[in-house]
């Protein structure tokens, strides 16, 4: 234990003895600390206390969901409130339109130009979202009134434009910051930004424990639980994200010339999680929509309210239809970038094969049924780990404030990330963060 540790920590200081990585990871750390400064930035004309007052009874709702994307920004109605959501919803809406409109479909598959033209109508797409949004916030905002204490003091157009135009340029920013650290710093700049947001908000949880432990709300034994818990899950999670089921494939030999090609054997790695943390996203979305609904409408809405109720988190009925929600976004998101046909094309124009398998029709037929199996563990066990705090909490009685959705993220960041920064000193003839065996990053 002792001397994977030190190991470790060596790995640490060889990152600041390579230039190029070094100023990788300062030009990173800078720009999320420049993040994290607009938390503290707050939107003119709101009233904080009473927004915060507001959103700890609003916990289990879509507002729930966005406030953690954008790292507690909405709760403070800062210039970053909508976060990265605009930006995350514009992507999937193009990943998807990318399959049904041909143009589309046609640029994706032109290399560099064509994915910078998509990136392009990307951004506004996140513009036009960040709009819409900004103008239902605004408002939102103008109708609080938690306990009688109005949250916006001067309502008006005045106030509705100023509120459009600063959430909008705080979204454009968060943008461009993701950017710049994809660009010039470690990488995966979007990712990074939600994985600081959710990892500042860690401390707040780690304390509230402590606090229950000290006033006698939690025992020893509670908090052992929790702790072996915790270490069980991420395990579960780093193993599920790197998990892979390789498909062999065979290449026959051809002869150009005087050379020989091919022959070789290699295998296709397919993802027991390939959706990642989108099927979660999807199904929390949906699930707290009637709650979200209810709250708009000021706590009255008949069949909503009812609706609400029955999917409040810790009701037996949320637990069902998270699980079966998860499971289609599952699948359905697997379909859209894992084709089977397109696979089996591809393999038999450069002469590969899979052994025992005709070429063609059963080729695609082989890896579809592969892959629906794998889908199936991958999406059961999202289903488990988004699930899990709502069991110990309500059913076990147990503060657990390691969230499934917010785990999955940071461990896939992670993991990502140790990725990248391994690849840079095994290029300068340094140890990896692993003795045996690399770490491999999310397709």
């Amino acid at each position: 234990m002792f001397d994977v540790l030190k190991r470790f920590f060596a790995n640490l200081r060889n990152i600041f003895k390579i230039p190029e990585l070094r100023r990788k990871v300062l030009i990173t750390v800078a720009l999320i600390l420049v993040y994290r400064i607009g938390r503290h930035i707050p939107v003119p004309g709101v009233n904080g206390e009473a927004l915060t007052a507001f959103f700890e009874a609003q916990k289990g709702t879509l507002f729930g969901l966005f406030d953690l994307f954008s790292g507690g920004n909405l709760t403070r109605a800062t210039v970053f409130a909508l976060g990265i959501m605009p930006y995350i919803s514009s992507s999937i809406i193009f990943q998807l339109l990318v399959t049904v409109i041909p143009y589309l479909e046609k640029l994706s598959k032109e290399g560099d130009a064509g994915r910078k033209k998509i990136t392009q109508y990307t951004r506004y797409g996140t513009v036009i979202l960040s709009i819409f949004q900004g103008s239902a916030i605004s408002l939102w905002l103008e109708g609080l009134n938690p306990a009688g204490i109005p949250v916006v003091a001067s309502p008006g157009w005045g106030f509705r434009i100023m509120t459009v135009v600063t959430l909008t340029a705080g979204t454009a920013f968060i943008m461009w910051l993701g950017e710049k650290i994809t660009e010039f710093g470690i990488g995966n700049g979007i990712s990074l930004i939600i994985f600081a947001g959710i990892v500042a908000a860690m401390p707040g949880g780690t304390i509230r424990t402590l606090n229950n432990l000290i006033h006698g709300e939690m025992d020893v034994v509670t908090l052992i639980i929790i702790l072996a818990v915790m270490v069980a899950v991420v395990m579960a999670v780093v193993f599920m994200q790197q998990a892979q089921r390789r498909i062999r494939v065979q290449y026959a030999k051809r002869i150009v010339g005087r050379k020989v090609y091919g022959g070789q054997s290699t295998h296709i790695p397919i993802r027991v999680n390939t959706a990642g943390v989108i099927p979660v996203i999807f199904s929390s979305s949906i699930i707290m929509f009637p709650q979200t609904i209810l709250t708009f409408a000021g706590g009255r809405g008949g069949i909503v309210e009812q609706i609400a109720q029955m999917l409040l988190p810790g009701q037996w009925l949320y637990v069902i239809v998270n699980v079966v929600l998860i499971l289609f976004f599952t699948y359905f998101y697997t379909a859209v970038v894992l084709n089977p046909q397109d696979m089996a094309e591809n393999m038999k124009k450069y002469g590969g094969f899979i052994p025992g398998i005709r070429p063609g029709k059963n080729t695609a037929q082989y890896i579809d049924r592969i892959i629906t199996r794998i889908t199936l563990v991958g999406g059961l066990f999202l289903a488990a780990v988004d699930t899990l705090p709502t069991v110990l909490i309500t059913f076990m009685k147990v503060p657990f404030y390691f969230g499934g959705t917010g785990l999955l993220i940071v461990v896939g960041v992670a993991l990502d990330t140790m990725r990248q920064v391994e690849s840079h000193l095994l290029m300068r003839h340094y140890d990896g963060f692993v003795k045996k065996g690399r770490i491999r990053g999310r397709v």
